[in-house]
């Protein structure tokens, strides 16, 4: 019940025009095959995280992937105020003594023992249906995050549509609980969004994504001209919160 009061304000305030939307990072670290990543989660939790808090970043999720999938990866979500909040901490971390001192394992690590084979960032801008993080139940463990390809713009952004003026109510109403909503700026996979939920565990996930389909909005929209053929290819991943998660 509050969850939801908390989000009808969101969508009011966007109505009214008082909500910027966000601006998201997602990380995806990739790590090499055998390589123990203490000293990427050390980063993560006593490096990077805190210095984010102290430029008043809040929220900030860590995940790992639900199951034995390879590579193994970390997940890392950040949400800004805004594209001059991202910049703003690029540069606050080239100086920010406190954080130098605390990444210098990480930095310090030699090539031979470095954890991360590689990372990939993406960023997003929030849709407006949903332009601010919406942090989830206390209890959460399973988080879905999905991608969702389009074969070109105008398909993208008639999907786009069909969730800000129908999907998101449809959501809300059987419990499937948005957690962010993105269209991506800069990444791969262009064009595409990308969003994550979440839920207390898999058998509230299946249980209540089982009243979508049936759920007479989504019949109704599913059969509009207009929203046909917005969907190429489907990506969905489960995971699972770090300890150090601050979602």
């Amino acid at each position: 019940m509050f969850r939801n009061l908390i989000i009808g304000l969101i969508l009011l305030s966007g109505t009214l025009g008082f909500a910027q939307k966000e601006i998201y990072e997602l990380r995806e670290y990739e790590l090499k095959f055998g390589k123990p990543a203490q000293v990427l989660h050390d980063y993560l939790e006593k490096a990077l995280i805190p210095a984010l808090n102290r430029k008043g970043i809040t929220n900030i999720g860590a995940f790992e992937e639900i199951g034995d999938a390879m590579p193994k990866k970390i997940y890392l979500l950040i949400a800004y105020e805004n594209i001059e909040g991202y910049q703003e901490v690029i540069e606050y971390l080239k100086e920010d003594e406190v954080f130098k001192k605390a990444s210098s394992s990480y930095s310090k690590t030699p090539q031979e023992s470095f954890p991360v084979e590689r990372y990939v960032t993406s960023l997003f801008t929030a849709f407006d249906g949903l332009p601010k993080l919406v942090k989830p139940s206390e209890g959460s463990m399973v988080f879905e995050l999905r991608t969702y390809e389009a074969y070109n713009e105008d398909a993208y952004q008639r999907k786009v549509k069909m969730f800000n003026e129908s999907e998101f109510t449809i959501f809300d109403e059987v419990g499937l609980h948005s957690v962010f909503f993105g269209e991506k700026i800069a990444g791969p996979q262009m064009p595409c969004l990308t969003y994550l939920l979440a839920f207390r565990d898999m058998a509230e996930r299946d249980a209540n994504w089982s009243k979508f389909g049936p759920h007479p909005e989504w019949q109704r929209i599913v059969k509009l001209p207009e929203y046909a053929n917005t969907v190429s290819n489907i990506y969905r991943v489960f995971l699972r919160p770090i300890s150090y998660s601050q979602l």
